[in-house]
């Protein structure tokens, strides 16, 4: 199966914590790669209850030890908002650096998105590396992408996050000053040229230009084979939902599609569509997407557009639903927010509350009061699945015509396109051919039409 393949190649290659050979100068950060092992987390608490700001925290310490590391201590600042300066104020930044002194951690993850000063002036006061929830989140992406598109998508978002928190080594190197506007400087005055900074920030925005080219180049391949499924009006499903919700699970147990499967937050990132069957026979797509999280870093939202259209192209959304989660309404928030932001807001969507041989029945109950077009199944053990096709046959686009016609056996081509884009109600093999009551769309039913009056009668 391809996907224990891929997840056997993922176990292939492990961090070993301590061989590290990098810069022990904390300013020279962005220049390294960003290196997970041991790790103090810290958010801040602006609004909501406790019992939220305590489930994003360990959120975040889920994904970081899917980005490899070991997680060491958590803490959490109350205030109305983050200070602008180091996030969580001099009080807690310096309480943070006692605490990471003690526990001997190498890097604080924040619960946010840090400003380029935040990020600076906490790792001056910390003294270890600091990133933010969004590089972290970049980081895990970057280790996950398999396919040339996805690590192209990955590495432009990664470089539009860098790109406004670069901060140069030498403070000594002077911009060059030339002709007359030396004047006055002396001799010497004209620096070397471009500053180390100057030309970095100039090497990325070339690569950043030349990515979003390639992804250009590649979104018009799944932009055609989006177009034949169209022509060809075969309905589409997209399967969405919070990462780690059980998608690609789904996606196996409903097509057999043999995707890598792993309890771990964005463990598939490259999208994967499955051709599938409705119980009356009625073919249809399916494609699994990325998982979505809280707070998903805009740049990845843009880097991978091209990707996301599978969801807001398709012609239902299997919206995916963690029953066993902590707080699974705060999953569809979240996952509805961002189909916002992709124009998919608009399309039916079916609510699968999943993982339900681990989820509480009170929980599963207020779910489906808050969902009533819901169904509650388990891709684990295949309870419910029966009532998912059922639903997804239920809510596809109808089809306008209902026939009854005897199609001659050297038309079997017209057979065929009845079982790929139509529904099949009965079937029976006669002499003169084959006898066929079907719903099939209007241009397809406008071919058959002519085969009405040799139908037999019911």
């Amino acid at each position: 199966m391809t996907g224990e393949l891929d997840l056997e190649d993922r176990r292939a290659l492990r961090r070993v914590a301590g061989l590290s050979t990098e810069l022990t100068d904390v300013t020279e950060v962005e220049y390294r790669a960003l290196r997970l092992e041991r790790v103090v987390l810290i958010g801040v608490w602006t609004d909501g209850t406790a019992e939220a700001a305590d489930n994003s925290l360990r959120e975040l310490a889920l994904l970081a030890e899917t980005a490899g590391s070991q997680v060491l201590e958590g803490m959490i600042q109350r205030r109305s908002r983050p200070d602008p300066a180091t996030y969580i104020g001099a009080g807690k930044a310096a309480e943070l650096r006692d605490v990471v002194a003690a526990t001997g951690a190498d890097t604080v993850i924040c619960d946010g998105e840090l400003s380029p000063s935040q990020l600076r002036h906490l790792e001056e006061t910390v003294q270890v590396k600091v990133i933010d929830r969004t590089a972290l989140i970049l980081d895990i992406f970057a280790q996950h992408a398999r396919s040339r598109e996805g690590k192209a998508q990955v590495e432009l978002a990664q470089l539009d996050y860098l790109l406004p928190r670069l901060r140069g080594w030498g403070g000594n190197l002077s911009r060059q000053v030339g002709g007359r506007a030396a004047g006055g400087v002396g001799i010497g005055g004209r620096g070397p040229g471009e500053t180390k900074i100057e030309l970095d920030r100039r090497r990325i925005r070339a690569r950043m230009a030349k990515l979003r080219r390639q992804i250009a180049d590649m979104a018009k391949a799944r932009d055609t084979k989006r177009g034949e499924r169209r022509r060809n009006e075969v309905p589409a499903v997209a399967i969405a939902g919070y990462t780690n919700a059980g998608k690609s699970s789904l996606l196996n147990r409903l097509t057999g599609a043999g995707v890598l499967v792993e309890n771990a937050l964005f463990a598939t990132l490259d999208p994967t569509v499955r051709r599938a069957q409705t119980p009356g026979g009625r073919a249809y797509t399916l494609a699994d997407t990325v998982g979505f999280v809280r707070h998903l870093p805009h740049q990845l939202v843009e880097a991978f557009r091209s990707t996301l259209e599978e969801v807001a192209d398709a012609d239902l959304i299997l919206h995916v639903v963690d029953g066993a989660d902590a707080d699974p309404e705060a999953q569809i928030d979240a996952v509805r927010e961002v189909l916002r932001e992709i124009g998919a807001e608009g399309i039916p969507e079916l609510v699968v509350i999943n993982k339900a041989d681990a989820a509480d029945e009170l929980t599963l109950a207020r779910l489906q009061r808050r969902e009533p077009h819901s169904v509650v199944v388990s891709a684990r053990t295949g309870a419910g699945i029966a009532e998912l096709r059922a639903a997804i046959e239920a809510d596809l686009p109808g089809l306008e015509r209902e026939l009854r016609v005897l199609v001659p056996y050297d038309r079997g081509d017209l057979v065929a396109q009845v079982h790929s884009r139509g529904e099949v109600l009965k079937l029976e093999h006669l002499a003169e051919g084959t006898a066929l009551h079907a719903r099939v769309p209007d241009d397809l039913a406008g071919e058959l039409e002519r085969f009405e009056d040799l139908a037999p009668t019911p």
